[in-house]
């Protein structure tokens, strides 16, 4: 356990925050992996299943994930005012949580997702793939919950590093199994969601099995988990603000993609592409917010605000910096980056736009979100919820489908910039208020017995 009340700051969240960068680009790399398998394997009708199908994966997972969240800000908390048996209780709640979660969303995603796809106008020529790459994906879903819950409450805990071996193991499993399913096997979309599900199955119950041996604070025994209702209460109270919030943002994407569908295919596919190589810098982005969270976390808990300001302006400065580098790089050489996904030259040209158009912004997006992650690790998590549903709904969507009536399909990628703007300035103003500093949970006296 990482104890982020004491030690020098910049190096604390620098070192905290490199494992989660590695697990991020780990995680987005098997991704890339599985574009770049099925753009030359299956062909812009796979790439744009793919892309279709990730906004609807996110709005039924985001709700369960969001809530997790609470749970990671609870655990933090509670490590950094010395309460270990809190940090059991909260532990065990939030796996039975997730594991409970999962099992519906599989059913429900199973059910709902061709609905879904004609609902939002998807190109008939892709809807079979969409459905077959959706269905075998959301039968992992238990499983995914459980390797992201583990990660999460270890990086709650001050531990980054044990993740990312977990996922370093998840990610050189999926690249063997798609390059064995898709290029051997020709099992196209299903044998990259089938690649994913045994990949990230198995990196959990190797995380299991790891922990049960070597941390008894965290090991999971199926037959001894106990469900806490005060610290389910207190984690839905923190966590369920992110929970709409990532729900509002996912099925803002889905909106999103209604938009883009109506352009047709290549538009779709090159689109996908791009969601995929705008991952990168926008996951390096959130693993940085991750990372402060809980720093902030427990400079809450244990009352030491200084520090709090302190990491928020490391994290700043660091987060920019990588941004500004990764926007240079695809400003300067998108095309050679979307070659790598695919040979289609129109597809090519409509990402090679999009890259030159959005790419310069990804600095107002990594600030948004290192503000937010401040916010999220004090509890204040209701506001970043409010400022995401007024950038998307009531900006970038908007913006997007006006600009896409007058100068085509253009118009949408200047709406995500437009939008990531907004939330910035936005969540900025509210930083300055100083009013997210009181949103520190209630903690009981400390009872000698239960937390000796």
């Amino acid at each position: 356990m990482k104890d982020f009340t004491k030690g020098k700051i910049p190096k604390q969240i620098f070192y905290f925050a490199l494992p989660i960068v590695f697990s991020s680009l780990l995680q987005q790399l098997y991704s890339i992996v599985d574009s770049i398998f099925i753009g030359h394997f299956v062909g812009k009708q796979g790439l744009a299943a793919i892309g279709a199908s990730f906004p609807l994966i996110f709005a039924l997972i985001s709700f369960v994930i969001g809530i997790g969240s609470g749970f990671t800000v609870v655990i933090s908390q509670y490590l950094g005012a010395k309460r270990i048996e809190s940090v059991k209780k909260a532990v065990e709640t939030m796996y039975i949580f997730m594991f409970l979660g999962g099992l519906f969303l599989t059913v429900l995603g199973i059910y709902i997702s061709p609905y879904i796809f004609r609902l939002t106008n998807l190109p008939a020529d892709v809807i079979p793939e969409a459905i077959d790459y959706i269905q075998v994906y959301m039968m992992g879903t238990v499983l995914f919950f459980g390797f992201a819950g583990t990660n999460a409450i270890l990086r709650g805990l001050g531990d980054s590093k044990t993740p990312f071996y977990f996922t370093l193991i998840a990610t050189v499993v999926n690249i063997f199994l798609d390059w064995l399913f898709i290029a051997g096997m020709d099992m196209g979309v299903k044998g990259a969601a089938l690649g994913t599900i045994i990949a990230q199955g198995g990196a959990f119950i190797t995380a299991i099995i790891y922990l049960n041996k070597n941390n008894e604070l965290i090991g999971l025994y199926l037959n001894k988990l106990h469900f806490d209702k005060k610290i389910f209460k207190e984690s839905v109270r923190i966590g369920l603000p992110t929970g709409f919030q990532q729900t509002i943002v996912s099925f803002g994407m889905i909106a999103l993609f209604g938009i883009v569908n109506g352009f047709g295919t290549d538009v779709v596919a090159a689109y996908s592409i791009a969601l995929r190589i705008e991952s990168i810098p926008l996951m390096l982005a959130m693993s940085f917010a991750a990372a402060i969270a809980p720093f902030v976390g427990q400079n809450v808990g244990a009352n030491q605000m200084h520090r709090v300001q302190t990491g928020y302006r490391s994290a700043l400065l660091m987060t920019n910096a990588i941004s500004l580098l990764i926007s240079g790089l695809f400003i300067i050489a998108p095309r050679l980056i979307i070659q790598i996904f695919t040979t289609d030259q129109a597809v090519i040209n409509i990402g090679t736009e999009y890259m030159y158009i959005v790419a310069p912004f990804y600095i107002i997006f990594s600030t948004m979100f290192i503000l937010n992650g401040t916010l999220r690790g004090a509890g204040a998590t209701l506001i970043p919820m409010f400022i995401t549903l007024i950038a998307l709904w009531a900006v970038r969507i908007p913006v997007s489908w006006v600009l896409s009536e007058s100068i085509g399909r253009t118009g949408i990628w200047w709406g995500i910039p437009i939008g990531w703007s907004v939330g910035m300035v936005i969540s900025y103003l509210y930083y300055k208020t100083g009013k997210w500093k009181k949103s520190k949970i209630e903690m009981e006296p400390i009872s000698i017995e239960s937390e000796a």
